[in-house]
């Protein structure tokens, strides 16, 4: 009798309990995120607006001719416009994308479009991956994502090495939007590892913009590229939040926001100790700028602040309940509010009055803060115990030249063959470096990726 009457109690108890979760998830927002980081800068943020610009005219037909232009055009002249490349090129291994030689901005910038709905070979690109199925330096990465990012080295790898010779004082940039920001995260990563393909290119002049990238490296992997590798996120997105694989996402019965809510519910009761200790999650890559324009509680947008952080716990763990989650993934969306975010950085630096030789000495400072902060990541990801992660010299020193050299040995080391020296690999070509990695079909297409550990 006396348990009877307790299970009021009990219902009572737990009632509060989901109570109190959901009031919790509700309060949850955006900007939560990143309310622990830093302001970003005009120099650092500038060339956000005008990848996004560039990954928008790989949609249009014909460059001479636009048809969906936005205000103020895509800062593209058609003269010097490299390739298009659409899906009947690709063969449906990669989605289309551009390579342009920006001569207003000293970049040569490669640009891939996000996924086409209506394109069964977009969503099996995605679909290629299962958790844990694919390694490369160290961690792991999204199956699908690495196949086509090969694929596009592999069609364009002489182009690009004719461009860097040509323009040897041109950064190499690449830039992509939802699926092709994963594309081009690891196709970064990929020349990274083998940059005397293209005349041992510098590693300072390599980059890369993923625009509401999806979860495509593994932890480790995520705060060692942050220096080369830049991810945007705009508010409440969901990709860069959402842990789930793709796969699953789009095989689902679900509708997509009644699957990201039970996502949610499920994300909240799993430690985030539990979560960093995973060595097969995959995360948003590199150094994380997000762009907040909405505050709780309030209607409209506000004018956007940008924060940037190499953060290695609370990267983006929680969805957001939010009914801007899908819309603020848009490309278009993206694209205005970091244009607007740009705006008012200038405005403020005008206001501010600040030299000409001020502003070198603060883009001198940036870029030494930068590299203190990724060095301060990656020894947290050691402290946290993150599976693979390493941190820089015990003495204190982060050379750049020598983090490279590093990065560069333990490649080798993991790549060469038994039996291969460090000099037959220097003089390895771009096909024997493909014929190495990937299965091919007779036709000579890539079909799939060797079981051989990277």
């Amino acid at each position: 009798m006396s348990i009877l009457c307790g299970l009021p109690l009990l219902e009572c108890v737990y009632c509060l309990a989901c109570a109190r979760w959901v009031w919790k998830r509700c309060l949850h927002h955006g900007g939560h995120d990143s309310e622990t980081w830093g302001i970003a800068t005009a120099e650092e943020f500038e060339p956000v607006p005008h990848m996004c610009r560039y990954i928008l005219a790989v949609y249009e037909d014909d460059i001479r001719h636009p048809v969906r232009e936005p205000p103020g055009g895509y800062g593209i002249n058609p003269d010097f416009l490299i390739l298009k490349r659409n899906y009947v090129d690709t063969f449906g291994r990669a989605p289309p994308y551009l390579l342009y030689l920006d001569h207003d901005h000293a970049d040569i910038v490669l640009a891939i479009r996000g996924l086409n709905l209506s394109k069964e070979s977009d969503y099996a690109v995605l679909l290629d991956n299962k958790l844990g199925q694919k390694k490369f330096d160290g961690g792991y990465v999204h199956n699908g994502l690495l196949k086509a990012a090969v694929c596009v080295l592999d069609k364009e790898s002489d182009v690009l090495e004719e461009l860097v010779e040509m323009h040897p004082n041109y950064t190499l940039t690449f830039t992509g939007h939802s699926l092709g920001s994963g594309v081009a995260a690891l196709l970064t990563m990929v020349l990274l590892q083998n940059r005397d393909k293209l005349r041992h290119i510098d590693r300072k002049r390599i980059r890369c913009y993923a625009i509401a990238p999806a979860r495509c490296v593994s932890l480790n992997l995520a705060v060692r590229y942050a220096d080369v590798i830049n991810s945007i996120v705009l508010q409440d997105d969901f990709l860069p939040r959402t842990a789930t694989p793709l796969e699953d996402i789009f095989k689902s019965l679900f509708c997509l926001p009644c699957l990201l809510c039970l996502r949610c519910m499920r994300d909240t009761f799993v430690s985030e100790e539990k979560m960093l200790k995973d060595p097969r999650r995959l995360y948003a890559p590199g150094r994380l700028y997000h762009i907040v324009e909405r505050k709780p509680f309030r209607c409209g947008r506000f004018p956007p602040v940008v924060r940037t952080a190499v953060p290695v716990d609370g990267r983006f763990e929680h969805i957001v309940l939010s009914c801007n989650a899908t819309s603020d993934h848009g490309i278009i969306w993206i694209e205005r509010e970091s244009q607007k975010a740009l705006e008012l950085m200038h405005e403020k630096d005008k206001v501010m009055e600040i030299p000409a030789k001020q502003k070198m000495e603060r883009q001198k400072t940036l870029a030494r803060e930068h590299s203190m902060e990724h060095k301060a990541a990656l020894q947290r990801a050691v402290t946290l115990s993150v599976p693979h992660a390493y941190s820089p010299s015990e003495y204190g020193t982060f050379d750049d030249h020598e983090d490279e050299s590093e990065h560069s040995d333990e490649s080798s080391k993991r790549k060469a063959p038994s039996g291969s020296s460090r000099g037959n690999k220097a003089k390895e070509s771009w096909d024997e470096l493909v014929n190495r990695l990937f299965e091919k079909d007779e036709a000579g297409h890539i079909v799939g990726i060797k079981s051989q550990d990277r």
